[in-house]
């Protein structure tokens, strides 16, 4: 093998695309998304799709007790890797570009190297880890989270899954509960590609968003139990309706975050009412409320105000409430040297770049708590994702991945020192 030469080689845009269109069949919905919640049979489809890539390129393909899978190109030392990767599960209703992008970049940058004979100083390896939606089994980033040290694995294969699945019996039913340990061995560097999710990069004309860091997280699950009864009898006021308090709550967050204004979101995700018929005054609700932002002083105000209108509402209107976290994570900035080379390399390729923080959550801010990180972000079309209409143009989804093999490389070659800037596990 050559040693690296200073010009970065080209990636195979073509057999990237043809990757992706591979990967989306498994799973697939109407629109032409596809839906693989973690650990389900699509999963494991999926997944034993991107092994068979992974051994086809004579990575040593190595699955944790928590399910991630890493392969591992060794370098022409033996050390911690120059890391990429992302995720392949989808939410229920999810496209072709979320997470996948990240993996199949992976793949292709792996391939080109060892198709130009080209010799790293450093091991390379690409991830794909274990429910990074949370769209099943909560918190979010789960299996990224466990790598880091963040959750023992024994609470995480103690996990209850939206559907009563347990995360270790699922595991152990897909075939993907592995011998290597957790956390998992510090790489030198991550870098992880992705799809904006959001509307600002196509706004702005922009190829490149070099990443700064991720918006802090908190997931709340209300559960309100009050008194079920006939819709015209009852009243106005002698109910205790949660049906009316969880539509105040939605009502209020949705005002707070525009009151805050700046990053500050909230969402209301789910909701559902029991017995939900038309002449009932509701028996329970339970809903989801999502909070998010870039200040973590911030995020807790807003969480301190969920806490105390909840409170209130629930007084007055004479129901119980029952809280439970379903994640919470501090907001995360990135290393700058890594967000240097991300912007560096876009501007050597030709490409257009913008500084940006993510609206997402993403398997990049868990690594941050263990070694150097970035993230290099293509645009969405109209900002759209989890939906079967999510779509990035092809030529973005090359630039994206030319961009990491560039950055990839530059870790390679670079001095780095010092672990990651994120929040410690």
């Amino acid at each position: 093998m050559t040693n690296r030469t200073p010009d970065a080689p080209r990636i195979d845009g073509d057999r990237l695309l043809r990757r992706i269109e591979a990967l989306a069949t498994i799973g697939p919905i109407d629109g032409g998304g596809s839906c693989r919640l973690a650990l389900t049979d699509e999963d494991r489809a999926g997944r034993d799709l991107v092994v068979a890539w992974m051994h086809d390129l004579d990575l040593d393909v190595r699955v944790d007790g928590i399910g991630n899978v890493v392969g591992v190109r060794p370098g022409r030392i033996d050390g911690p890797p120059v890391m990429t990767g992302s995720h392949i599960d989808t939410v229920r209703t999810g496209g072709r570009y979320d997470g996948n992008l990240g993996v199949l970049a992976g793949l292709e940058v792996i391939e080109t190297l060892e198709q130009q004979d080209i010799q790293t100083e450093n091991p390379f390896a690409v991830a794909f880890f274990t429910d990074e939606e949370g769209s099943r089994f909560p918190p979010d980033m789960l299996g990224s989270l466990v790598y880091v040290g963040g959750m023992a694995v024994e609470e995480a294969l103690d996990i209850v899954g939206i559907d009563g699945a347990v995360v270790g019996k699922e595991l152990d039913r897909i075939g993907y509960q592995g011998p290597f340990p957790c956390p998992g061995p510090a790489p030198r560097a991550f870098v992880e590609l992705h799809i904006e999710q959001g509307p600002v990069l196509e706004a702005a004309g922009t190829t490149i968003g070099a990443v700064t860091g991720v918006q802090g997280i908190s997931w709340t699950e209300l559960v309100i139990t009050g008194q079920s009864n006939h819709a015209g009898t009852t009243p106005m006021d002698l109910r205790h309706d949660p049906g009316y308090v969880a539509a105040a709550i939605a009502y209020h967050v949705r005002q707070m975050a525009v009151r805050m204004g700046g990053r500050q979101v909230a969402t209301v995700g789910r909701l559902e009412l029991h017995p939900n018929l038309v002449n009932v005054v509701a028996a329970s609700a339970s809903m989801t409320v999502d909070l998010r932002n870039t200040d973590e002083q911030l995020l807790r105000e807003a969480e301190a105000e969920l806490a105390r209108t909840v409170t209130d509402l629930a007084a007055a209107e004479g129901v119980k409430v029952v809280d439970r976290t379903l994640a919470r994570f501090e907001p995360v900035e990135f290393d700058t040297r890594v967000i240097d080379m991300v912007a560096g390399a876009a501007a050597d390729l030709g490409h257009t770049v913008q500084r940006m923080p993510s609206g997402a959550g993403h398997d990049a801010q868990m690594m941050a708590r263990v070694c150097p990180t970035g993230m290099v972000f293509v645009p969405s079309r109209d900002g759209i994702s989890h939906n079967p209409a999510e779509h990035t143009d092809p030529e973005h989804l090359v630039a994206g991945a030319n961009v990491l093999m560039r950055t990839l490389l530059a870790l390679d070659a670079s001095d780095l020192a010092g672990s990651g800037s994120g929040v410690t596990a």
